[in-house]
């Protein structure tokens, strides 16, 4: 029996919740409020497993249930009690459970993102884009990276859907052929928004550039310049971004009346040592090509330092283009000629089209958003000044 501090009765001594994780007391005979040191709680033992919120009540001595009250700011709970469950809930380092909320809720306020690589700057950018417009509707990022692997790619879709994200918004690998692990989350209703790297085969919302039309500006541009042997590195055939832009280049040699030459068109799988092998092939051809559209532009970067390895003068012994306006194509010597992509304004876009998707639910129609590149000239492509 706990005795008061002031008057020594103990009798007319009742509990008064906590304070500072201490057991407060109130004396109705001297009207004098007290706490005893030695109810102080013990120091929360160090767990390996995720702090629960039995965890916290144990220490404290109260239900699980008064803890999620005060967790979740129920006026039932004293504000004292409320004080010491947060303090030691910090403590412990307890974390809310979002699988367990998101049983309960069936949301978790989280955006699965799929990209191919987090280190190239595109697709960095793009998931700040992204980000943007999740924070400010109060929705958390996942991000995960496929390291152009399909396989990983499908392994990042289904860990995002065992977690219950509220929608999934992918840029594929240029290995992915398949599709199939996408179809069944968007059959389920799980909102999925494709953005650059797309798919044709599911009705989901897509973000994409305009490829035709930035590859056709940019070989007229290379035409312009007087080039008549334009080479193109294209990648995987099976891409649709590859496909797309071989067509815009294929339609602006018609439209100048030059010749379409199968030895000047390669499909590449992106790297560094596929990209030089093809340029080793052109070189020895008995009319070598006088410039190359390189669609992806660190292929464009790769054939700018084998060209010079080579003692070969860009761009007036070949000329360069590339797509992708990076901060290194304008660092790089000579600067490359290419398509400014816009990747924050794609993956705002993206996340536009998800957060529209869940408003509308079973009314929204998916679409497709169309992004304009804008051509951005250096000195890559520049033969009539050199």
């Amino acid at each position: 029996m706990m005795k008061c501090t002031k008057c020594g009765l103990a009798d007319s001594v009742m509990r008064a919740g906590f304070i500072r994780g201490r057991q407060r007391y109130f004396c109705k005979a001297c009207d004098y409020h007290f706490t005893d040191a030695a109810s102080a709680p013990p120091t929360p033992p160090r767990k390996r497993h995720q702090t629960t919120i039995s965890d916290v009540a144990k220490v404290l001595g109260v239900a699980p249930s008064t803890v999620s009250r005060a967790m979740n700011g129920h006026t039932d709970i004293n504000a004292n009690t409320r004080q010491a469950i947060l303090e030691v809930a910090r403590q412990l380092d307890y974390q809310p459970n979002l699988l367990a909320q998101s049983l309960k809720s069936s949301e978790t306020n989280t955006i699965g993102v799929v990209i191919p690589d987090i280190e190239r700057p595109f697709f960095a950018t793009a998931v700040s884009g992204i980000q943007q417009v999740a924070a400010e509707a109060g929705y958390r990022v996942m991000i995960c990276q496929s390291k152009e692997s399909y396989q990983m790619e499908v392994s990042n879709v289904q860990a995002l859907v065992a977690s219950r994200v509220d929608g999934l918004l992918i840029c594929h690998s240029r290995e992915t052929e398949n599709f199939d692990h996408v179809k069944p989350p968007a059959s389920r209703g799980i909102p999925v928004v494709h953005f650059d790297r797309v798919s044709d085969e599911i009705d989901s919302a897509k973000v994409i550039l305009d490829d035709w039309h930035a590859a056709f500006v940019l070989t007229e541009h290379l035409i312009e310049q007087g080039c008549r042997r334009i080479a193109i590195l294209a990648g995987p055939a099976s891409l649709l971004i590859s496909q797309q832009r071989e067509a815009g280049y294929l339609s602006a040699l018609q439209k100048h009346g030059l010749p379409i030459l199968d030895e000047l068109r390669a499909h590449i799988n992106f790297r560094s040592e596929a990209a030089e092998a093809a340029l080793a092939t052109w070189l020895v051809l008995p009319e070598p090509p006088d410039a190359i559209f390189a669609i992806n532009y660190t292929n464009a970067f790769d054939l700018i330092l084998a060209l010079k390895q080579r003692n070969l003068r860009v761009p007036q012994d070949v000329a360069i283009v590339g797509f992708g306006d990076e901060f290194l194509a304008a660092l790089i010597e000579p600067g490359l000629t290419t398509i400014d992509l816009h990747p924050y304004r794609i993956g705002q876009q993206a996340a536009r089209l998800f957060l529209e998707q869940v408003q509308q639910k079973e009314n929204f129609q998916p679409r497709t958003f169309v992004i304009a590149g804008d051509l951005v000239v250096r000195q890559s492509s520049l033969k009539r000044s050199s």
